[in-house]
């Protein structure tokens, strides 16, 4: 069941959780007890892929079931105090004219997204700057954060996207960042005994700022596949099963939907496909 952690962001409001259980939801659940467990340590020295290929997919969960039936000899699924799923929180920062997204429509080179991520099982919070890569890959720099503050940008979150910033971009202007948007999900970590692939496996997804929120369907798992190089073993099933990549931003998606007077042609076939309608705050 989704139990969502109200956001913590100043202002946004909390909406109920939802009452039942998907079938996205049942089919990860179901998929994590097929899996030998690995401990969180363990699999932070076996695959941490920092840098990385992603390739992202909406599976519907009965396939996904099958795929990871096939990938369980190979694969080991993230357990902690004996839970296998867990609680993120993630709140979005941009400026007041949302240009991160904006960059993002327009698919310019240097873009960054920069977030706090609050694991909510654990009270641990971080703060993250994605970026992208000379060669089209993931980049992503963080520091820990202060769970108290997982709304607002401290100085020394500033001074790490500073530096995040001009390292990656030579970029030294000032930018003005306000919380523009809250996700919170469910998710399951695999990652490969080799250590080569990690899936991340996302139900229960929730884009909400102070007065809407919008949820996905709950028929599909969001699946992102992590490797150095691309072309793993998950992806030549699902390209198998015939579910092919999307290009899909959390961040983006939940602008443009929450925001529909907003430019949001890449993302309007997702929204129309895998998420409901537009909900306000009571």
């Amino acid at each position: 069941m989704n139990t969502r952690t109200p956001c913590a962001a100043p202002g946004y409001r909390a909406f109920s959780p939802a009452t039942r259980v998907t079938p996205a939801e049942r089919a990860a659940g179901e998929a994590a007890a097929m899996v030998a467990p690995i401990g969180l340590e363990e699999l932070m020295a076996l695959a941490e892929l920092q840098t990385r290929v992603d390739r992202k997919y909406f599976v519907p969960a009965a396939i996904f079931h099958r795929m990871i039936a096939e990938l369980a000899p190979g694969m080991q699924v993230l357990e902690i105090d004996g839970r296998r799923t867990f609680g993120y929180e993630s709140i979005y920062f941009d400026t007041p004219g949302l240009d991160g997204y904006h960059s993002h429509i327009q698919r310019r080179r240097q873009r960054f997204k920069a977030r706090t991520r609050t694991y909510t099982d654990s009270g641990q919070c971080m703060f993250e700057v994605k970026l992208e890569g000379a060669r089209g890959e993931t980049v992503k720099r963080r520091v820990p954060h202060p769970v108290e503050h997982s709304g607002e940008l401290t100085g020394a979150a500033l001074a790490h996207l500073r530096t995040a910033l001009s390292d990656a971009y030579g970029w030294s202007r000032p930018l003005r960042l306000h919380p523009a948007l809250a996700t919170t999900y469910r998710r399951t970590t695999f990652v490969s005994r080799t250590g080569d692939v990690r899936l991340t496996c996302d139900v229960a997804l929730s884009c909400l700022d102070a007065h809407h929120e919008v949820r996905d369907t709950g028929t599909h798992v969001l699946v992102e596949s992590k490797s150095a190089g691309g072309g793993n073993a998950p992806d030549q099933i699902l390209r198998r099963f015939g579910v092919r990549p999307v290009s899909v931003s959390k961040y983006c998606v939940g602008i443009a939907a929450l925001h529909p007077e907003l430019p949001s042609n890449p993302w309007h076939r997702t929204l129309r496909r895998y998420f409901g309608p537009l909900r306000v705050a009571a």
